[in-house]
C-alpha cells in the first residue's frame, strides 16, 4: 500500500492493539480525520500497542509500521495554536 495517497483529511478507523503486558484484547476507535487517528497513535497510545494496531483509511488499511511511516512523512499539519 501506497502511504503517499492518503488523504489526511478523510475519516479514519483506528483498531488498537492489545499492550505487551496486560490489558485486553482488540478495541476500536473512531476519527473524524486520518490526522487525528495517526497523533493518537503516536503521541498518545503506549508504544506496545502501535505494533498491533490496524488503522483503516477507505478501504485500505495499515498496520504499526505503515502507521508510523504515515505520521513520519511530514504530511501532518501541526496544531492550531490558541490565540
Amino acid at each position: 500500500m501506497d502511504t503517499a495517497d492518503v488523504d489526511h483529511t478523510g475519516p479514519a478507523g483506528l483498531y488498537i492493539g492489545r499492550k505487551l503486558k496486560g490489558s485486553s484484547g482488540i478495541r476500536y476507535r473512531r476519527f473524524s480525520t486520518v490526522t487525528e487517528a495517526l497523533r493518537f497513535a503516536i503521541e498518545e497510545m503506549p508504544a506496545s500497542q502501535l505494533r498491533g494496531s490496524c488503522l483503516e483509511v477507505e478501504e485500505q488499511r495499515f498496520n504499526g509500521a505503515q502507521i508510523r511511516s504515515l505520521y513520519d512523512a511530514g504530511q501532518i499539519p501541526p496544531l492550531r495554536q490558541p490565540f
